[in-house]
């Protein structure tokens, strides 16, 4: 593989064996921070 990154890299911190619900979770808090660090800097 070309790229040095994985499919799945922004899911390292999750345990193996996490469900959907957490991989939920997690991917909503991480859109959520992605959101207000966007909103900031619309706001400059």
């Amino acid at each position: 593989m070309s790229n040095s990154t994985r499919d799945d890299d922004h899911l390292h911190d999750l345990e193996d064996g996490a469900g959907c619900t957490e991989i939920w979770e997690k991917l909503s808090e991480q859109r959520d921070e992605a959101e207000s660090a966007s909103g900031s800097e619309k706001d400059e």
